[in-house]
């Protein structure tokens, strides 16, 4: 196989495949392309309703793309819930390529100095593929998680990958699809040009934000 590159790793993305490494000490990376596909519907997002009155405290400072590789190292860590990852070395050294390219970013909560949860993914056209959180603090990585959908709405976005389904990820309205309607709905996603950051302004993001938590 040719040398892994930022630019080969969008073309594995654009082709509905994904890296993951056996374990944080693993060199090697294996390439999934699962039976059965998680995702959230950004039109079927879920904000559990003790979570939106934490949301309405503004608890965290919440800003993008403003210390991605660290938030992107701390997803590597291992904890005492999480006593292993799949975020080796060469995840980190590829994903802050990207993050350079402007195809990956970070979403981080923040309570004053001190950086207490995030999310990093890869932006490609109008997919969003989520691919890991942490949280320092209570419910960190579940505004964080908010205030991400929220950015992608206002973003135009179609789709948002998470991979795999978990108890965690279906209270904010995740759901399992098939592998071919996976890609059918990427290959459309990715004729869209969505914008995540730099042409967003707070305005925007703050309305998309409001509307979900009033509704869902």
């Amino acid at each position: 196989m040719a040398e892994l590159t930022p630019e080969l790793l969008l073309h594995i993305y654009a082709a509905g495949i994904f890296p993951m490494a056996e374990n944080r000490d693993d060199p090697r990376l294996y390439w999934i392309d699962p039976d059965w596909r998680s995702i959230i519907p950004l039109k079927g997002f879920h904000v559990p309703r003790r979570l939106r009155r934490k949301l309405r405290r503004n608890p965290f400072e919440v800003r993008a793309d403003t210390a991605f590789h660290e938030v992107v190292r701390r997803c590597a860590e291992s904890t005492a819930r999480r006593p292993n990852t799949w975020i080796n070395d060469r995840i980190i050294s590829l994903y802050t390529e990207l993050h350079g390219m402007g195809h990956a970013h970070s979403v981080e909560c923040w309570q004053g100095d001190a950086l207490v949860g995030g999310l990093y993914g890869v932006a490609l056209g109008g997919a969003f593929f989520g691919e890991s959180m942490f949280a320092q603090v209570t419910d960190a990585s579940k505004v964080a998680l908010v205030h991400l959908v929220a950015r992608l709405a206002a973003g135009g976005y179609m789709l948002l990958d998470t991979q795999f389904l978990t108890r965690h990820l279906q209270q904010f309205g995740a759901i399992e699809i098939p592998r071919a309607e996976y890609h059918s709905r990427l290959r459309e996603a990715l004729k869209v040009d969505a914008v995540f950051y730099s042409e967003l302004g707070a305005c925007e993001v703050g309305a998309a934000l409001q509307s979900i938590t009033q509704t869902s």
